[in-house]
């Protein structure tokens, strides 16, 4: 089948594009998970979230979006159908009223998993970056690090779906091998979105791969499953052909015991500026 991967239509199983795997097999095994990550740049794990809270979560979200006037009144809250001339939003924040959400992102089921792969206390961003992505919508490729580079680089990215993404509402793609290429680290990977106006690398995955090696990879989610990256490992989505919104959120997670980038912690985050001295 066919799937369209940033600007890109690619076939899955074909050159360019192939499934990701899940790491359940290791669940519970924290060295086994440090060492897969740091190899193979990712972490999938299936079912992580229990189900009916992110669909309690889900649900929260999409009454604010009802109450926007962004969903289309005559079909099913829970389909999320997009109502006419709307387009994809952020809610990026504290996310302070929806606490569905935040049981989740914030829970101690989480943190203990990280308190336990940091090998100490962990900590999350308060900052979280919630979207509802619209039909013809899709996030470029991009490293986290230009972000997110202020504080420590030991940081790690969670993608969870608020709600079940196939194929065609459009989830993420991850770059296989792309936490190793040296040179697009030491180029891309060393700008700051704020001082350098840097933002996503490119819309077309294969300038990547073309250029640097490796193969795009992506998988179908359900509610509950989540994928854990870190800051150099490239990645975008696919585009949403459907009607209907893809929600899903991206949180941040470090040891407690090392620098935080200044811009997205503390009960009000500040968001993007530049740094003293930059230009």
């Amino acid at each position: 089948m066919m799937v369209k991967v940033g600007n890109r239509e690619l076939e899955l199983g074909g050159e360019h594009l192939t499934e990701l795997r899940d790491s359940n097999d290791i669940l519970h095994d924290f060295e086994a998970l440090n060492k897969r990550i740091k190899e193979e740049g990712y972490l999938l794990l299936r079912g992580f979230h229990d189900r009916e809270q992110v669909l309690k979560a889900r649900r929260a979200v999409l009454e604010k979006m009802q109450n926007m006037g962004k969903l289309n009144r005559d079909t099913m809250l829970e389909d999320g159908v997009m109502a006419d001339g709307t387009k994809t939003l952020f809610f990026g924040g504290t996310n302070e009223d929806l606490p569905e959400l935040l049981n989740v992102l914030n829970g101690d089921h989480i943190m203990s998993f990280f308190d336990q792969l940091f090998g100490e206390k962990s900590l999350t961003y308060q900052y979280k970056w919630l979207r509802a992505v619209g039909k013809g919508d899709y996030t470029g490729a991009h490293y986290d690090i230009v972000y997110m580079g202020r504080g420590t680089h030991n940081l790690y990215t969670v993608w969870s779906p608020i709600g079940d993404v196939d194929y065609a509402m459009g989830g993420l793609a991850i770059c296989l091998d792309s936490h190793k290429f040296d040179d697009l680290k030491k180029s891309y990977g060393t700008k700051d979105s704020d001082n350098d106006g840097v933002g996503h690398y490119t819309d077309d995955p294969l300038v990547i791969t073309n250029k640097y090696g490796g193969k795009w990879a992506t998988t179908e989610f359900r509610a509950g499953d989540i994928i854990i990256f870190g800051m150099f490992l490239m990645h975008c989505s696919l585009e949403n052909t459907t009607n209907q919104y893809r929600l899903s959120v991206d949180t941040r997670y470090q040891s407690s015991l090392e620098t935080v980038d200044e811009r997205w912690s503390g009960k009000k985050p500040r968001g993007h500026f530049k740094a003293v001295g930059s230009n």
